[in-house]
């Protein structure tokens, strides 16, 4: 292939990825989904096959898959991992588990050998980590329960693709258990003296060789470290016929708890967003629209099946870690689709023999499906989960906890008892028994009952529980819930249901200020001004004190 043809071939792509991204942005969908659509009109079977280095650019696609491997790595240093807690990691991993296991199982029936089975449960247990957390972000609901839900399980999910290539790998080598524990031996031989080198390398060599003074005059060399480290341990892994996923993902954790994490974090997102696009303009090329379009019956009905399967799971899952049915299946509904990585897999099983091209065919199609259907799903995902909640044992709405919330009609009532609510509290130690505390998480109302006030568990959205806590006989009521529209829906039901009630809310954003003063609130102080008014004093008195030092320097 000409060089100068494949450079074309990529500036094609790219506008296209522009132009189709930037009419999903402007539709409501992720940029993603265009990136896909423009790889599948422009090139690939069914396509104006507008681009001819399909195969180039498709191995140039797999530099983005390293390098988005690496990043990954990058966010996961050990001390985050320490941060997510026993309760988030193994939510996660059994999720993944139980989603493979369940898409293995139904893939039986189909006439599918067991190894496609296996590899095909394994390519839809993940969810899309690009498009569920850009949705949240801009919906504003990334602190709403079910946002943090879904992004403790997307952090999980993507340390599991290590684990689920490396079982691609394992199933394309076929042989029995005596093959598959030396292959294993192998992989685990391999991946040690890997960390090793790595260990030396970015702990030993890299901090003697780039100091702070030298990276700081010379900012080019944390790109190539991370060039050098990323590719090269992908390279490696290679090399040595174990998953390249494996080799970028180590030197990510790597450098994540090293010196350097921060300014490569920043120095490669230019880097990183060039070549992610080629991953996805490239995996939009695997697909045919016009196959799509012939066998849609079977195509939308494998995207419900799915959508069905994987939020029971997630529903179920969150439910045995004791979250309410409604959050939930919130939950479930926002991780509901497949993910870019089952491109990855996929390719993995296809090359290795494991997965024909009919399946990968066929489960890429859904899973470019299910992306589409993603941006309208999350938006109503806790709105549906509150409507399906109704109709599940236990998913109407109760008030568990303290057995005296009958009988108990509370002058305050504290919505949310996170840092917030807990540094609001403190005027009101003085007459505890009064005060009632509803939060959804059973770690603040084990703190509210700590501190001598009513602690109830309970979804402050939903009118049957402020009516049970009998918040028609409040008289202050305050909201400190980060997200936006929960706040807005409960200041509602508390204006029906306490007209008299004063009520005082919290707002991370100045931008709703206005908007929760008009639906009825007295006061409204927001997290940016209370900062800012912070900030502002502190530099005040910075240069009172200032002042003071000069004159006295001056005087003596």
């Amino acid at each position: 292939m000409d060089l100068w043809q494949l450079l074309f071939d990529i500036i094609v792509l790219l506008a296209a990825c522009l132009i189709f991204g930037g009419l999903m942005s402007r539709w409501g969908q992720s940029p993603m989904v265009g990136y896909l659509l423009g790889g599948m009109i422009l090139g690939g079977p069914g396509s104006i096959r507008a681009v001819q280095s399909e195969h180039e650019i498709e191995a140039i696609a797999e530099l983005g898959v390293s390098l988005l491997l690496f990043s990954i790595g990058l966010e996961f240093s050990i001390s985050r991992l320490k941060e997510l807690g026993s309760k988030p990691l193994f939510g996660g991993a059994l999720q993944v588990v139980l989603t493979a296991v369940g898409g293995a199982i139904l893939a039986v029936p189909f006439g599918l050998s067991t190894k496609e089975s296996i590899a095909v449960g394994a390519m839809i247990a993940l969810s899309s980590t690009a498009c569920v957390l850009r949705i949240l972000i801009e919906k504003g609901e990334m602190e709403a329960v079910h946002g943090r839900n879904s992004l403790a399980v997307l952090l999980v999910q993507d340390m599991a693709v290590v684990p689920l290539a490396i079982l691609m790998a394992l199933l394309s080598t076929g042989g029995g258990p005596q093959e598959v524990l030396g292959d294993l031996a192998r992989i685990g031989l391999w991946t040690f003296g890997l960390i090793l080198a790595l260990y030396i390398l970015v702990n030993k060599i890299s901090v003697w060789a780039l100091g702070r003074l030298t990276l700081e005059r010379n900012r080019e060399l944390t790109v190539l470290l991370a060039v050098v480290t990323g590719l090269g341990s992908a390279w490696a892994a290679h090399a040595a016929e174990i998953s390249p996923a494996m080799g970028a993902f180590i030197a990510g954790l790597f450098i994540g708890s090293s010196a350097f994490a921060t300014q490569i974090r920043a120095d490669i997102s230019s880097l990183r967003v060039i070549l992610l696009t080629l991953f996805f303009g490239g995996a939009g090329m695997v697909a045919d629209p016009v196959w799509i379009l012939m066998n849609f019956h079977w195509v939308f009905g494998a995207t419900l099946l799915l959508a069905i399967g994987k939020t029971a799971v997630i529903a179920l899952v969150f439910r045995m870690l004791g979250q309410p049915v409604s959050t939930s299946i919130a939950s479930g509904l926002c991780l509901a689709q497949i993910g870019e990585f089952a491109f990855v897999l996929g390719a993995i099983g296809l090359e290795g023999g494991v997965v024909s091209e009919a399946t990968y065919k066929f489960v890429v199609s859904t899973a470019i499906v299910s992306l589409f259907v993603t941006p309208f799903l999350i938006p109503k995902s806790l709105k549906w989960g509150v409507f399906l909640a109704a109709y599940l044992p236990g998913g109407k709405p109760h008030f568990p906890g303290d057995d005296r919330s009958g009988d108990f009609h509370p002058e305050v009532v504290l919505v949310g008892f996170g840092p917030a609510g807990q540094i609001a509290s403190w005027p009101l130690l003085d007459n505890p028994e009064t005060v009632l505390v509803l939060d959804l998480n059973q770690e603040g109302v084990k703190k509210a009952k700590e501190r001598g006030f009513h602690g109830q568990v309970g979804d402050a959205t939903q009118s049957e529980i402020l009516e049970h806590a009998h918040v028609e006989s409040a008289k202050v009521v305050v909201i400190t819930i980060p997200h936006q529209k929960s706040a807005l829906e409960i200041l509602g039901h508390i204006r029906h249901l306490a007209p008299q009630a004063h009520i005082v809310v919290r707002s991370r954003y100045q931008r709703y200020t206005n908007d929760i003063l008009m639906a009825g609130s007295h006061a409204v102080y927001g997290d940016e001004e209370e900062i800012g008014n912070r900030i502002s004093d502190h530099l005040e008195k910075w240069k009172s004190d200032s002042l003071k030092s000069s004159k006295g320097e001056a005087s003596g």
